[in-house]
């Protein structure tokens, strides 16, 4: 490749969400949140909760059990009653959280004309408003079943957005396009080790507000680190 078809190549800016673009974990703070509103019961729900959280951040989670878990207080509620909550969810928890810093850093890759997506581990339901909110068109989400009403059953539908599903997910964006790796450029935006497999396929890795396992290796291989909403510990 030339180094004139190298700067025609379309420019794909991915982003992961919670403590990426988000200092938060949306689908936790779902989670906590629908036990605040009555919901689920605070004891059992909150420490099941955390003990799902662990092992996210450890590298060991089930992520069909975590969704059927996860996803159980709003299917059974119905599309009115969970869509009016979610609302309030939006204004409560994440639109205090929204940072300038991220906005930033998503107008910055926009006004480049970059192609911007949120590919996240979190489902559909809980990070489609907060992709909205962010002015963000583009989500990958671990997308749910619906049953015969069109409502969401609880079930992961296809290939879940975690660790290499979402290197899959991707190449299942970019083969829907008549795309392929070589032929954008790409950069991905990540805080976890869960997406180690992402970040080493893109041509340009950011390890941002990354935990202490990622920073390790994004030091050792010389990749950049972002600290986005303030200076590491």
């Amino acid at each position: 490749m030339t180094s004139d078809q190298k700067q025609l190549r379309p420019r794909l800016a991915l982003f992961d969400l919670d403590h990426t673009l988000l200092p938060l974990d949306s689908d936790y703070e779902w989670g906590e949140f629908t036990t605040r509103i009555g919901w689920t019961d605070p004891a059992e729900f909150g420490r099941r909760n955390a003990e799902f959280f662990a092992h996210y951040q450890a590298g060991t989670l089930d992520v069909h059990d975590y969704v059927r878990f996860a996803t159980e207080a709003f299917c059974g509620r119905g599309a009115q009653q969970a869509g009016e909550a979610h609302e309030r969810f939006m204004r409560e928890v994440i639109t205090p959280a929204i940072r300038p810093q991220a906005l930033e850093l998503l107008r910055t890759h926009q006004q480049a004309g970059d192609q911007i997506i949120i590919v996240t581990a979190t489902n559909e339901f809980v990070t489609r408003p907060i992709a909205a909110a962010l002015g963000v068109q583009e989500l990958i989400a671990v997308e749910l079943e619906r049953d015969a009403q069109g409502w969401f059953t609880g079930e992961i539908r296809g290939t879940p957005s975690m660790r290499d599903g979402k290197v899959q997910r991707m190449q299942q964006w970019l083969d829907a396009r008549g795309l392929d790796w070589g032929g954008v450029e790409s950069f991905f935006y990540s805080d976890s080790w869960n997406d180690v497999p992402l970040l080493e396929r893109v041509d340009h890795p950011v390890a941002t507000n990354p935990d202490a396992r990622l920073r390790a290796l994004a030091q050792e291989r010389g990749w950049r680190i972002l600290d986005l909403f303030g200076e590491a510990p």
